[in-house]
């Protein structure tokens, strides 16, 4: 089946993501380049709970006096709804609807921008407002790395998913960039699971 073939909803195939070879290696390999995301994550997440509250002398800034949960659970709401806005835009992508789709993908980037809103918001206010630097001490510099990483990801998340938007703008859906848009939303997905376990282990945990 050509790529470049004219489709319909009802002649568009059922899984387009994986209708080719092509489509069908960039799927694996999308899984072999998550296996050595989560390994880096993991390594952040043990290096960061080895560090926590490990501070220069008796009396600095710990987890309890920084963190501010109602904050964070916003954060982690309006990160899991644009996974959900995501979700809707593959199903019309799969139903061949490409304007419904990249309508739900534009929902999807104002919340990820949202969401890198309120975290730019947030170390802004430790690093001014309570002297909470990078170079603080070795819990601060766990932490930013961690979150900070998490949020290059969703800098990178964001940028992949509006280069397809608009280089595909006017070329509308096929099985050569199919395949891109649902590992675009995947990709997306693993940033979201990776906040709810930061939301769990920094903020959470954090409090007690």
């Amino acid at each position: 089946m050509h790529v470049e073939e004219q489709f319909t909803p009802k002649t568009w195939p059922e899984a387009p993501e994986r209708a080719t070879l092509e489509g069908k290696n960039k799927f694996l390999g999308f899984w072999f380049f998550l296996g050595g995301e989560t390994v880096l994550f993991a390594s952040f997440f043990a290096t960061y709970l080895a560090l926590k509250d490990k501070v220069p002398k008796q009396g600095d800034l710990v987890s309890t006096d920084l963190f501010e949960l109602p904050l964070a659970f916003i954060m982690t709401m309006v990160l899991l709804t644009s996974s959900i806005t995501s979700v809707y835009a593959i199903y019309h992508m799969k139903n061949y609807h490409f304007k419904k789709m990249q309508a739900w993908l534009l929902i999807t980037v104002l919340l990820g921008l949202t969401f890198l809103g309120f975290e730019i918001y947030e170390f802004y206010h430790y690093t001014h407002g309570l002297g909470f630097g990078y170079t603080h001490s070795a819990f601060s510099s766990a932490f930013y790395t961690l979150v900070g990483f998490h949020g290059g990801h969703v800098v990178f998340g964001l940028s992949w998913i509006i280069a397809l938007m608009v280089r595909n703008s006017k070329r509308g859906l096929n099985l050569a960039n199919a395949p891109k848009f649902y590992i675009a939303s995947l990709y997306w997905h693993f940033i979201d699971v990776v906040w709810v376990f930061i939301f769990t282990v920094v903020y959470l945990m954090g409090m007690v």
